[in-house]
């Protein structure tokens, strides 16, 4: 990160100025501009506040989405972070919002400073704080969970005063449901057979974006590169797309990109991180939802979730006509041309782009292209299937991350 003054930023803080100084009644001045980077599509900027009659903090975070985006994407994360900011401060998961423009896509937030990125712990060499982080983590997304249940109808009032289409969005269910459409057809190139238990567990997880026993506030993408530790705990940094699904879906997600993030010479402690920070989630929201609190049930619907997950990131990686899969193949090179992921297009694994004549787009912590990762989430999915007492969908796991190793790695 550096201290830049190209013409985009500075007119970035100028917009911001002026924001702010309408709301305050008086000049705000802001200065010494630092780039934070963005998703690229974004810009994202840090600023010392130089003149603050609102008594704000010392430092801000500006963050600009690109005009020609689909206003419905910047509504929904303004509508998130204003659902967010709300909370109880114990329970409030990241960033406050200061103040927002919906015309010119610009949003003000609190700085939370110079903490430490989760990455950083999970590749540390200390296993006790690397295992401390990780049930932090867990134990945050509980928090949350639990603070918000019953708060639906409040967020969704959010929601709809954005434009016509806003509520009921949601790009990340959307491929999940193109995955699970396409399963059968990927599962015939791969040569796997698909048990009945697969694709109602399929069915049953896609389903729980507007459904479910557990629905709670969640920011969305909640994977490591989105986390951060610091004096005040764990803060979730990325609101894009936040919404009300259920809880399952996030500590499944946090599970699956998690473990994508160890070093080699921690992958024996990885089934205890996994614990931990599952542990860590149900300690929270055991009081308002006790059946959580019976290890197999628990284990059956994170495991439930987590296979979808562990799906759609697959799904991602293989090419949108399964024609071009052939299981026949030892060569990876010969059997299947891997492109690189463009999350400008975003292919599902219907062949569809996820909404990207609308423009919108995201930077899923869920994507790999290592085909080591996705073998290897095969892997784990399918000894948690074995934990949980889930032998069909430990069968298929493990059929399904043979089919790939043939595929990409022999």
């Amino acid at each position: 990160m550096t201290v830049i003054t190209e013409s985009r930023i500075t007119s970035v803080v100028r917009a911001a100025e002026a924001l702010l100084s309408h709301r305050a009644g008086s000049s705000v001045v802001l200065d010494d501009p630092e780039d934070l980077g963005g998703s690229g599509r974004t810009t994202v900027v840090r600023v010392r506040v130089a003149q603050n009659p609102l008594s704000l903090d010392r430092s801000l975070v500006i963050k600009v989405l690109p005009e020609h985006e689909n206003p419905q994407a910047f509504h929904r994360e303004i509508a998130a972070y204003k659902y967010a900011t709300a909370l109880p401060s114990e329970s409030r998961p990241g960033p406050q919002l200061i103040a927002s423009d919906p015309d010119l896509r610009i949003m003000v937030l609190s700085d939370l400073g110079h903490g430490r990125s989760m990455l950083e712990f999970l590749d540390g060499t200390d296993p006790v704080e690397t295992s401390r982080a990780v049930s932090a983590w867990g134990q945050a997304l509980g928090r949350m969970h639990a603070a918000t249940v019953g708060g639906e109808i409040d967020f969704l009032a959010l929601v709809r005063r954005g434009p016509s289409g806003t509520e009921g969005r949601d790009i990340l269910r959307d491929e999940a449901r193109r995955s699970v459409e396409a399963l059968s057809g990927h599962a015939v190139a791969l040569g796997v057979q698909v048990p009945a238990r697969v694709i109602e567990a399929l069915e049953t997880a896609a389903a729980l974006f507007d459904d479910g026993e557990h629905r709670a506030f969640s920011p969305s993408d909640v994977g490591p590169e989105n986390i951060m530790l610091n004096d005040d705990g764990v803060q979730f940094m990325d609101y894009e797309w936040g919404g009300f699904r259920d809880a399952t879906l996030d500590i499944a997600y946090a599970v699956v990109t998690m473990t994508a993030q160890l070093p080699a010479r921690a992958a024996a402690r990885a089934t205890d991180l996994e614990v931990s920070m599952v542990d860590a989630w149900r300690s929270e929201v055991n009081p308002i939802w006790p059946a959580l609190a019976h290890e197999r049930e628990m284990q059956r619907k994170v495991l439930v979730a987590r296979l979808l997950w562990v799906w759609l990131s697959t799904a991602w990686m293989l090419p949108a006509d399964p024609d071009l899969i052939d299981p026949e193949f030892a060569d990876a090179d010969a059997s299947m041309e891997m492109t690189p992921f463009d999350p400008a297009l975003q292919n599902s694994a219907a062949g569809v782009p996820a909404e990207s004549a609308d423009g919108f787009t995201h930077d899923w912590a869920l994507h790999t292209n290592d085909p080591r990762v996705l073998v290897s989430r095969w892997t784990d999915l399918a000894a948690a299937a074995g934990r949980a007492g889930e032998d069909e969908i430990a069968d298929f796991a493990t059929a399904t991350g043979l089919a790939l190793q043939r595929i990409w790695m022999a």
